[in-house]
């Protein structure tokens, strides 16, 4: 969970418990969390509850939601095709991505990324 989605909830300082485990960014770089708290996820009629790490960096995302969140709704989840299907009231459900948003999200976070510095030398050259 970014920021954010924490301020806009207006979540209580109370409500978060300390984590102290590292988080790798897709970067490479590494973040210490400090902070975790426990939230309800509304999936149609279903209700789960899953834990968030609150994260201080920057990110097009409000928040990520994975592996915690499928498997506390018993989901099956396909990346190629965009979709999350889950057993509900003896029936198979399922959850469809949304291709153009993906795209936007994915835009978005490139072209506002804090560009970096180049690197002074090259260890491994091709």
């Amino acid at each position: 969970m970014y920021p954010d989605l924490y301020k806009g909830l207006k979540l209580r300082l109370e409500d978060l418990k300390a984590y102290d485990s590292p988080l790798v960014s897709f970067e490479g770089k590494t973040v210490f969390l400090k902070s975790q708290i426990r939230l309800p996820i509304q999936t149609g009629s279903d209700i789960v509850e899953v834990d968030f790490i609150v994260v201080d960096a920057y990110s097009t995302y409000t928040a990520i939601v994975a592996r915690p969140w499928l498997h506390a709704l018993g989901a099956v989840s396909s990346t190629l095709h965009q979709r999350v299907k889950y057993s509900s009231e003896g029936q198979v459900k399922e959850i469809v991505g949304d291709q153009a948003m993906a795209r936007q999200c994915m835009v978005s976070a490139i072209s506002q990324r804090p560009s970096a510095e180049p690197p002074t030398h090259i260890e491994n050259p091709l």
